[in-house]
């Protein structure tokens, strides 16, 4: 679990994130939705302690995420907008195997993470491939690979779609429906909730630093208009 408890965040004197209280239960999927600038890439950042509040806290499975960042960290994957932020190395299985070796583990536990962590994004076989050589929704789910070989409870991701083509953005759906169905627990930043909004128990959306709405998924869609959210027809939800 996931929990926000009064947070406030601000970058040179400009408020960012102003009193957020929330919850993400294990296994939920939730959609936090909002314009750019509204505040999602900052509460995401603090979910495993990449910032840390300027007031209020946030804590992991019980636990203030500065108590234990590598718990956190372990707990939480993190998956940035752009892939390649996130890259450390130059081969796919050397850049997925880097978290766990940094947990300490044995490298038997490490193949063992990797191995698994590929086949889970339908990258089997590929872990001597180089990343640059990769297109933009192998990237990506390379990316998320990385996340899930720290065998976390929860996977964050900020924007995952963006610059993806439909074959692409489509794998990274199927992948993110399978992670779902297993019981990792999914908090999905996005703009545009086309495609993502069938798959998803709940809609958080943010304005001005603020939650504005939070609730099911089906009931939400009709309160977004406003917040510069881009909704589907109803049939697609």
């Amino acid at each position: 679990m996931i929990e926000f408890r009064s947070v406030s965040y601000g970058f040179e004197d400009v408020p960012v994130l102003e009193d957020v209280s929330l919850t993400i239960d294990d296994g939920e999927f939730v959609l936090l939705a909002g314009a750019n600038g509204s505040g999602k890439t900052t509460l995401l950042r603090h979910c495993n302690g990449l910032l840390e509040p300027d007031s209020g806290e946030v804590l992991v499975d019980g636990t203030p995420v500065a108590a234990n960042l590598i718990a956190a960290r372990s707990s939480v994957g993190m998956v940035f907008q752009h892939p390649r932020d996130q890259f450390v190395a130059a081969t796919v299985g050397a850049d997925v195997a880097f978290g766990p070796e940094n947990l300490g583990l044995p490298r038997a536990e490490i193949d063992r993470r990797v191995a698994t962590a590929l086949e889970a994004v339908n990258m089997a076989g590929r872990a001597d491939a180089r990343i640059d050589a990769l297109s933009g929704g192998e990237q990506s789910r390379v990316a998320i690979a990385g996340a899930l070989a720290m065998e976390p409870t929860h996977l964050v991701l900020d924007e995952p779609f963006t610059g993806l083509d439909e074959p692409s953005r489509r794998s990274v759906l199927d992948r993110l429906e399978s992670l779902s169905r297993d019981g990792t627990g999914l908090l999905l930043a996005t703009h545009d909730l086309r495609d993502v909004c069938q798959l998803a128990d709940r809609v958080i959306a943010m304005q001005d630093g603020q939650i504005a709405i939070d609730g099911p998924t089906e009931r939400t869609l009709a309160e977004l208009e406003g917040l510069e959210v881009r909704v589907p027809d109803a049939p697609r939800c």
